[in-house]
C-alpha cells in the first residue's frame, strides 16, 4: 500500500457539485487559494505561500497569486496526488496511528492527527485513541458514521492487544472481564483473552476515557503497549504504522448494517 502522502499529485477539475457550481457560476472563474481552501488542501494564506514559492501549478504552468481555475482546468499542487471529491460522496479511511499522535483536529498541537495525515479533504476521528497508544482509527466527514459507532448504547465492539508490566493471572482476567470500577462507574463485563505472559486480547463495547489503562491500574498493572485492531468490522490488518488505506465499499456496506442494527 502507497500513503496517499508519497504519491504524486494532481488536483482533477471535473463536473462536481459544491466547488465546481460555484466555478461554473462565476464568469471569471474561481481564484486558485479560494480554490485550494475549498477543496481542504491549506487555508488561503498557505496557498499564497505555496503559490509564491512555485508549488502550484494550473495546466502545467506556474500559478500566480489572484490566478483563476475553470471548470477544465487542471490543478498540480506541492507534488502530492489530490482528488477533488464529490460533494456527496462519503469518504472514510483506516489510519494506523503511531505513538505520539493525538487525536485532535486543533492545528495548534504539532502532533495532530490532520496535519500528520494531510488528506485532501476535511476529515476528523471518529472518536478517540490516546497519545500513548497506537493502531486502527477511523477518519470521516460523514457525521451519520460518526455517531453511529460512537454512541455507546449500541455495544459496538472494539478490540485491543496488550501488553503489560507483569504476569497475567487468572485473577486479573477475570476481575478485568467482569467489570472494574473507574471513573464513578463499573465497566460493562467484557471478553478478556491471555496471549502470552504479559500480553492479552480485550474486546470492548464502551469507550470511557483511557479506559484499558484505568482498568488496569486498578488492578496494580501498568500497561506498557496498547494497540487497537479492530472497530467493528474494520481491521488493522496489515496496514503500516503511520499509513492510511480507504474502507472498501463492502466495509461500508457492512458497516453502516452494524450500525442501523444497533
Amino acid at each position: 500500500m502507497i500513503n496517499l502522502i508519497l504519491q504524486p499529485v494532481i488536483i482533477l477539475i471535473t463536473e462536481r457539485a459544491g466547488i465546481m457550481d460555484r466555478i461554473r457560476n462565476g464568469d471569471d472563474g474561481i481564484r486558485i487559494n479560494k480554490f485550494l481552501s475549498d477543496a481542504g488542501v491549506c487555508s488561503r494564506r498557505e496557498a499564497d505561500k505555496y503559490i509564491a514559492e512555485g508549488k502550484v501549478m494550473i495546466d502545467g504552468k506556474p500559478a500566480q497569486l489572484g490566478s483563476k481555475v475553470y471548470p477544465d482546468s487542471t490543478v498540480t499542487f506541492f507534488g502530492k496526488t489530490v482528488e477533488v471529491p464529490d460533494k456527496d460522496k462519503k469518504v472514510v479511511i483506516a489510519f494506523n496511528k503511531p505513538k505520539g499522535i493525538v487525536c485532535t483536529t486543533d492545528s495548534r498541537d504539532p502532533n495532530n492527527i490532520v496535519d500528520f495525515i494531510n488528506f485532501p479533504t476535511r476529515i476528523y476521528p471518529v472518536g478517540r485513541l490516546d497519545k500513548d497508544s497506537e493502531g486502527l482509527i477511523l477518519l470521516t466527514h460523514d457525521g451519520s458514521i460518526v455517531n453511529g459507532i460512537l454512541r455507546s448504547r449500541y455495544d459496538h465492539e472494539k478490540e485491543y492487544i496488550v501488553t503489560v508490566n507483569r504476569e497475567i493471572t487468572k485473577e486479573f482476567v477475570k476481575r478485568m472481564s467482569e467489570g472494574v470500577p473507574i471513573l464513578g462507574t463499573v465497566t460493562k463485563p467484557c471478553k478478556v483473552t491471555v496471549i502470552n505472559r504479559n500480553t492479552f486480547r480485550i474486546i470492548l463495547t464502551q469507550g470511557l476515557n483511557r479506559q484499558i489503562r484505568r482498568m488496569c491500574e486498578y488492578l496494580g498493572y501498568r500497561v506498557v503497549r496498547l494497540v487497537r485492531i479492530r472497530i467493528m468490522n474494520i481491521t488493522l490488518g496489515d496496514l503500516k504504522t503511520g499509513t492510511w488505506r480507504y474502507v472498501t465499499k463492502g466495509e461500508l456496506n457492512e458497516l453502516k448494517r452494524l450500525i442501523k442494527k444497533g
